[in-house]
């Protein structure tokens, strides 16, 4: 079951390479930084906020 992040915490995140604000993919549990083209996972509720471990997007 997928769990929604808190409005809070995604209002505070930003991404860790760009410094650029993150969009909230529910449906796939990312957060997408369209600066960097990162997509950082979400894993029961928490963000996974590491460079290394994120996915490269195209757009």
């Amino acid at each position: 079951m997928n769990k929604k992040i808190a409005e809070e915490l995604l209002a505070i995140l930003v991404c860790p390479l760009s410094k650029g604000k993150l969009i909230y993919d529910e449906n796939n549990q990312e957060l997408i930084c369209l600066e960097s083209k990162l997509a950082y996972k979400i894993i029961d509720g928490i963000p996974v906020m590491l460079i290394d471990q994120a996915r490269k997007i195209e757009s």
